[in-house]
C-alpha cells in the first residue's frame, strides 16, 4: 500500500502533469495506490485575493475567475489534444458555475466568511485531482476518483480545521481497503464538517490529507512529491552549497518543519508517526534522485547538527514586572488570553527571577496579542506590578536541530560563538529538555548571515568563507590582489580559507559583487565601475551583512577613517594599512580599540610600522604576556634609511628622494616621511600599543629639512631641495668627518618619544642597515640587557601587501 502526494509546482501546468502521470505509470509497486493532489500552482492565492475583492464590491474579481477557469481549460486541452472526456467537461462546468455563484453571493451581501472562503478555495484541489483521475483513465490507468470530502471529517474551525482521526480512519479505511479498485485518486486540503460544510485543514494541507490516507490504511510508505530533491541542512534561498539530508527521523523533521523548514506541512509528521510509516520527499522533477527518508532512527550519528532552518515575521511580547515575582498563575492567564484569542505561541522563555516571560507570534497577531493580553492584566497594569504589554517586530526565530546534539557538548556555545562572531545579537533564547532544538530570536536583517555563518560552522567541508572589502587601488592594493589570486588554492587546501573579493573602490568609483570579483583584470574594470564614494561603499557592507566579512583600507585617507567605526559596531573587522586611525587623536585610537573589543571585531594594522615586519604584533604578544617595555629604538623609516644609505653627494640629495618614491618606498606625499611626521606616527602608535597616553604632538621631531622645502606643491617640495643642495652636502660631509654615518631615529624611553636625524658609529646596532631596512630594539624587563631586534624591509609595495595579507589571514583565522 503506498500514499502519493503531488505538490502544487508538481501539477502547475501541462507539461509538469505528464511528468506526474510518468511517475505514476512508472511506478511498479503492487498493491493499492493512493495520489493526492493540491491545486494547480497560484490557484488558492487567486481564489482568496478575488475573495477579498468580492467583499468589497470590486468586480476585479470577476477577470481572477476568469482567468483562473482560463487556466484550468487550457491545461485540459493540453492534455486531451484529440477529445475532453464529457464527464470532465460537465464537472469542470458545474464547478465553475458553482465557484461564480458564490462569489456573486458574497459580492451581493459583501461578506466573506471563513465558512464561504473555505467552500470557494476548494475548488482548486476538486478539479485538479478529477483532471488527473480523467488522465489515468484516458491513458489506460483505471482509477476511482475520491471526494475527500465525505471521509475526511473535521470540526468547523474553518481555514483550520482539526481533523476527527478516528472517524475519518473508519472512513479512509473502508473506502480504500474495501473497495476492489487498486488505484485512487483524491484531492487534498479539504474535508467536510458535522454540518455539511466543506472545510479546509490549512495551507500546505495536501501533506496532511495523504498523511491520514497512509495512516488510515497502514500504507508501506508515504510519498511526498514537490519541486526539492528532500529536505536540505538550511535554506537554499540563503546558503548557496547546502546538503541534502538522506535521512532524518520524524522527531527532527517536525522540528525542522516547526520552524519554518517548507518543505513539509507540519501536523503531516503525527499521524505517519505514530503507525512508524516511513515518508519520502521526492523531486518530480528529478525522480531517480535520492530525496530524502524519513523514519523513526534515521541517519548517522556522526551528523550532530540535521538542519538549520527558519521563521520571519515574527513579533516578541514581553510581559513584566515585579509583582510577578513569586505569584502563581501569570503564565496561565497570558496562555489562556492568547489562545482565547486563537493566537499561536511559537517559541517561549521565562527568566528564573519570574520577572518577565517572552513569547514569539506571528506579527500579523502581535496588535491582536496586545489588546488581549493588556485587558486580561488590566488591574494589574493600573496599580503597577506589572507593565503593560511590550510588543516588537522585526524578528526571526533561528533555530538549530539534531536528535545527536544531546550527546555532544559545546554545541550551544559553538552556535553562540559563530553568532557573536558575526555581530549578531540574539534577543532571545530557547531549548528543550530534550535537547534536540536549541532557538534564538535574532533581527530579521541578520538571519541569512546568520543562517550562512551556522552552516559554515557545522555542515561546511572546513573551509571557512571571508568576503573582503578593499579601499585603495594603488600599487600595494594592485600587489595585495595578486597575492591573494596567487594563494587562493594553498589557502583552500592548508589553511581552508576562501577568500572572495567582494568589493573594490578607488576615490570614485566601485565594485560589488555578493558572489565575489574575478580578479583577473579586476583593476582595469573598476574604472567602469559604478560611481561611489567612501561612505556608500561602506554603506553597503552594511546592506550585504555577509559574515565573516574584513574591510582592508588601503588608502591614506583620512575619510576613510571615519567609516571605521560604523564598520566595526557591525562586527566587520577592519586592517588598516593607514596610519591615520592609530596617529591622530588618542581619544579615536581608544575609541576604536574598544569598539573592536565590544563588538568582538578585529582591528589590525600591522602594516603602520614596518610594512611587513611583525612588529606590532610582536609589542602585542610581549605585553599580553606580562613584559613590560622600558625603551624602544628604532628605524621606522625605509625611505629615509634608503635615501641616507644611497646619499654620498655624487648625485643631488633631490634625486635620490625621486628615486625612492619611483620605486615605491615612500609616502604618497614624499614630505611626511622626509619631515619626519611619518616616523613621528610610527613611533606614536608603537608608545600607544606598549600603553602609554600620548598625542602626537608630545613627540619631540628635530627636523633636517629646511623649513622652505616644506612649503607649496611636491614639485615645490623637490625644486626646493634642489636648491639646498649645499645643506644637505653639509650634513653628509660632517658625518663622514666624524667617521660616522646618518640615520633618521625614533626613541621612546620614559614615557617620551622623539625622532631626529643622528650620527651613529660603526658599531651601532643600526648601523648596517642597508636599503630600505626597517630596525626595532626593544628593551624590555625580559629583554634587558641583549634587546629583541626585528629587522627587514620596511618598505615597498610586496611587503607591504604582504603584512596587510598577513593580517587578513589573522583575522580571518580567530
Amino acid at each position: 500500500m503506498k500514499v502519493q502526494k503531488f505538490g502544487g509546482s508538481s501539477v502547475a501546468n501541462a507539461e509538469n502533469i505528464e511528468k506526474v502521470i510518468a511517475i505514476v505509470s512508472s511506478d511498479g509497486v503492487s498493491g493499492k495506490r493512493v495520489l493526492i493532489f493540491s491545486a494547480l500552482q497560484g490557484t488558492t492565492d487567486a481564489l482568496i485575493k478575488a475573495g477579498r475583492l468580492a467583499e468589497v464590491a470590486d468586480d476585479g474579481y470577476l477577470e481572477i475567475v476568469s482567468e483562473t477557469e482560463q487556466k484550468h481549460r487550457n491545461t485540459i486541452r493540453e492534455l486531451f489534444p484529440d477529445i475532453v472526456p464529457s464527464e470532465l467537461d460537465e464537472f469542470v462546468d458545474a464547478a465553475i458555475a458553482e465557484l461564480e455563484n458564490v462569489y456573486e453571493g458574497v459580492r451581493r451581501i459583501q461578506e466573506l466568511s471563513g465558512r464561504t472562503l473555505d467552500k470557494l478555495l476548494s475548488f482548486g484541489e476538486l478539479v485538479m485531482s478529477r483532471i488527473i483521475s480523467e488522465k489515468l483513465n484516458y491513458i489506460g490507468l483505471r482509477n476511482e476518483w475520491v471526494d475527500s470530502r465525505d471521509i475526511i471529517f473535521t470540526d468547523s474551525n474553518f481555514g483550520f480545521a482539526s481533523v476527527d482521526r478516528d472517524k475519518t480512519y473508519a472512513a479512509i479505511a473502508e473506502r480504500i481497503l474495501n473497495t476492489k479498485a487498486d488505484l485512487f485518486v483524491a484531492p487534498g486540503f479539504i474535508g467536510r464538517s458535522s454540518n455539511g460544510s466543506t472545510t479546509t485543514l490549512g495551507r500546505g494541507g495536501s501533506d496532511y490529507t495523504a498523511a491520514l490516507f497512509a495512516a488510515a490504511t497502514d500504507a508501506d510508505v508515504l510519498e511526498i512529491w514537490t519541486d526539492v530533491s528532500g529536505m536540505m541542512t538550511a535554506d537554499p534561498r540563503f546558503v548557496r552549497k547546502v546538503r541534502q539530508i538522506p535521512q532524518i527521523n520524524y522527531r527532527e523533521a517536525m522540528e525542522l518543519s516547526h520552524f519554518g523548514a517548507k518543505v513539509i506541512y507540519p501536523p503531516t509528521i503525527q499521524p505517519v508517526m505514530s503507525k512508524g510509516i516511513p515518508m519520502w520527499i521526492k523531486n518530480t522533477f528529478d525522480p531517480e534522485g535520492h530525496g530524502t527518508l524519513v523514519k523513526t532512527e534515521a541517519g548517522s550519528k556522526e551528523d550532530v547538527v540535521r538542519g538549520i532552518t527558519s521563521i520571519d515575521n515574527i513579533a516578541v511580547l514581553s510581559l513584566e514586572g515585579s509583582g510577578m515575582v513569586g505569584i502563581p498563575g501569570f503564565s496561565k492567564r497570558l496562555f489562556d488570553a492568547l489562545s482565547k484569542a486563537r493566537i499561536n505561541v511559537i517559541l517561549i522563555t521565562q527568566s528564573s527571577s519570574e520577572h518577565s516571560i517572552c513569547v514569539a507570534v506571528d506579527e500579523r497577531d502581535a496588535e491582536m496579542a496586545r489588546a488581549v493580553v493588556d485587558q486580561e492584566f488590566e488591574n494589574e497594569i493600573k496599580i503597577g506590578k506589572i507593565e503593560p504589554l511590550d510588543v516588537q517586530k522585526g524578528f526571526s526565530i533561528l533555530a538549530l536541530v539534531g536528535d545527536n546534539m544531546k550527546a555532544h557538548t559545546g554545541i550551544s556555545g559553538r552556535m553562540f560563538m559563530t553568532l557573536a562572531y558575526n555581530g549578531i545579537n540574539i534577543h532571545a533564547i530557547a531549548q528543550g529538555s530534550s535537547e534536540r532544538n536549541i532557538s534564538a530570536i535574532i533581527t530579521s536583517r541578520d538571519v541569512r548571515k546568520a543562517v550562512n555563518a551556522l552552516h559554515e560552522e557545522f555542515f561546511s567541508d572546513g573551509k571557512k568563507q571571508i568576503n573582503l572589502y578593499i579601499a585603495g587601488v594603488g600599487t600595494v592594493g594592485r600587489r595585495l590582489l595578486e597575492q591573494i589570486a596567487s594563494q587562493a588554492d594553498f589557502l583552500s587546501q592548508k589553511m581552508h580559507l576562501n577568500l572572495r573579493v567582494i568589493g573594490l573602490a578607488n576615490s570614485r568609483r566601485g565594485l560589488l559583487s555578493e558572489t565575489g570579483l574575478e580578479l583577473g583584470g579586476i583593476t582595469e574594470r573598476l574604472v567602469e565601475g559604478e560611481e561611489t564614494d567612501i561612505h556608500k561603499f561602506t554603506d553597503a557592507i552594511g546592506k550585504q551583512n555577509l559574515r565573516n566579512s574584513v574591510f582592508i583600507d588601503l588608502s591614506a585617507n583620512s575619510e576613510v577613517v571615519e567609516t571605521y567605526p560604523k564598520l566595526l559596531e557591525r562586527s566587520v573587522a577592519v586592517i588598516a594599512c593607514n596610519k591615520i586611525a592609530c596617529s591622530s587623536e588618542l581619544a579615536r585610537y581608544k575609541k576604536l580599540k574598544r569598539l573592536a573589543r565590544e563588538y568582538n571585531a578585529n582591528f589590525y594594522f600591522e602594516t603602520n610600522v614596518g610594512a611587513g615586519l611583525p612588529i606590532i604584533s610582536t609589542l602585542s604578544d610581549l605585553i599580553q604576556s606580562g613584559d613590560s617595555v622600558n625603551r624602544i629604538e628604532a628605524v621606522l623609516s625605509g625611505t629615509l634609511n634608503y635615501v641616507f644609505n644611497n646619499y654620498d653627494g655624487s648625485r643631488p640629495f633631490a634625486d635620490i628622494v625621486r628615486q625612492a618614491q619611483d620605486e615605491g618606498y615612500t609616502e604618497p606625499d614624499p614630505r611626511l616621511d622626509l619631515s619626519g611626521t611619518d616616523v613621528a606616527r610610527k613611533i606614536l602608535i608603537l608608545a600607544r600599543e606598549a600603553g602609554y597616553d600620548m598625542e602626537i604632538d608630545e613627540v619631540e621631531n628635530t627636523p633636517f629639512l629646511p623649513e622652505s622645502c616644506l612649503q607649496g606643491s611636491v614639485e615645490d617640495f623637490y625644486s626646493e631641495m634642489a636648491r639646498n643642495e649645499d645643506h644637505f652636502r653639509r650634513l653628509f660631509e660632517e658625518a663622514r668627518s666624524e667617521r660616522l654615518t646618518l640615520k633618521y631615529i625614533a626613541v621612546l624611553a620614559d614615557g617620551k618619544a622623539k625622532v631626529g636625524l643622528q650620527k651613529i658609529s660603526s658599531d651601532h646596532n643600526f648601523a648596517n642597515l642597508s636599503g630600505k631596512d626597517n630596525a626595532v630594539l626593544f628593551y624590555t624587563s625580559r629583554y634587558n640587557d641583549q634587546p629583541l631586534v626585528i629587522k627587514g624591509a620596511g618598505a615597498g609595495a610586496d611587503v607591504t601587501a604582504a603584512g596587510v595579507f598577513a593580517d587578513i589571514i589573522k583575522a580571518s583565522r580567530s
